[in-house]
């Protein structure tokens, strides 16, 4: 049997959606439950920040998480498959009515992405102050906590409504298959099958 993490909400919605077409069978978690077992499979429900830990750690044998979460835990995973779904960006924002200087020695940076935030300005040798917030990040800025943000951005709605605007994008983002390195060794067959379905529903 294989174990899947996937994560909470829109995601998770969609992929069993995938499983739905390849197996012909409704895959549904019952009301609050986080765990959903099928014939061949073992279903977790987690936070999406958490698919990689539970991956690594085998107690999922595979996870579907977004690339940004990827990027920003850099756990050793085996990458298998971009799924194209949960699509969206990394980017860097700030007030409407201000220009970022890119020539001050340090920027003040609020966000839950410290990992690529630290890369991506580091690559434009420049130091970076690094506030770590976990919810309503657009705030930051228009209170004077920071001179940017780095966050998600799907439609970029929320930024405008808040008075800020898209200055960069760092990387585009969508949902992965990663499998756990031990687990596509003991299970690689039926990883392999199963990655074999699912390419081929998305094509």
């Amino acid at each position: 049997m294989l174990s899947i993490a996937l994560p909470k909400g829109r995601i998770a919605k969609e992929t069993l959606e995938i499983f739905e077409k390849i197996f012909g069978e409704e895959f549904k978690f019952e009301d609050r439950k986080l765990i959903l077992q099928t014939d061949g499979f073992k279903f977790l429900l987690v936070r999406n920040q958490d698919v990689p830990s539970y991956v690594l750690h085998q107690a999922a044998d595979i996870g579907v998480v977004g690339l940004d979460v990827l990027e920003e835990k850099d756990e050793d995973l085996v990458r298998l498959l971009d799924l194209g779904i949960g699509k969206c960006k990394v980017c860097v924002g700030a007030c409407v009515d201000k220009e970022l200087d890119y020539s001050l020695p340090e920027i003040t940076i609020a966000t839950k992405m410290s990992n690529i935030t630290q890369k991506f300005f580091s690559k434009k040798a420049m130091g970076v102050k690094i506030i770590k917030l976990y919810g309503s990040i657009e705030l930051a800025p228009l209170v004077g906590l920071s001179d940017a943000i780095v966050d998600i951005v799907e439609t970029g709605d929320t930024m405008r409504q808040n008075g800020l605007k898209v200055v960069e994008t760092i990387m585009d983002s969508s949902a992965h298959l990663i499998a756990n390195k031990n687990s596509f060794i003991e299970k690689k067959d039926e990883i392999i099958s199963l990655y074999e379905k699912i390419s081929k529903i998305l094509e």
